[in-house]
């Protein structure tokens, strides 16, 4: 009965030390500021998919001249993908559409970019959308932007 009380115990404060760290991980993210909500499917096809699969939610973050993007779903502490300003092109805007409304949240807007030869589409809402567009347009005097 001691064991099975002392396992149960172990068990319950294990989860509890987990939750802890994944909030505090996501409140350290989200410190510096300059934060947004936004799913990101990478490498994708020529063609347009919208069977939904592929999106994986996350967290961005400015950083500069660029991007960090967070899986929200995670322990890493570092960014699971980088973007720097100079080698992201808009290429399109859509809605979601499919079963992408599904994978996605309510208010989501994608955004089909390129980064360095690699396809690669955004969901977020429109706000997080108007402020990642001024971002891009906000770019140093001599480098090139390429916004759709």
């Amino acid at each position: 009965m001691f064991l099975a009380l002392l396992v149960s115990g172990s068990v319950v404060a294990l989860v509890l030390v987990g939750l802890f760290v994944f909030g505090l991980r996501r409140r350290l993210i989200q410190r510096s500021g300059g934060t947004f909500d936004c799913s990101l499917r990478w490498n994708i096809p020529e063609e347009s998919d919208r069977s939904g699969k592929g999106w994986v939610y996350g967290v961005a973050r400015y950083s500069g001249d660029r991007i960090d993007w967070f899986r929200v779903f995670s322990y890493a502490p570092r960014p699971r993908r980088v973007l720097e300003r100079s080698a992201i092109e808009v290429l399109s805007r859509r809605v979601p559409g499919g079963e992408e409304e599904l994978a996605l949240l309510s208010d989501a807007c994608i955004l089909v970019c390129a980064h360095r030869g690699t396809r690669l589409e955004l969901a977020m809402s429109e706000d997080a959308l108007t402020g990642f567009l001024a971002w891009l347009e906000a770019a140093p005097p001599g480098q090139r932007v390429n916004v759709a």
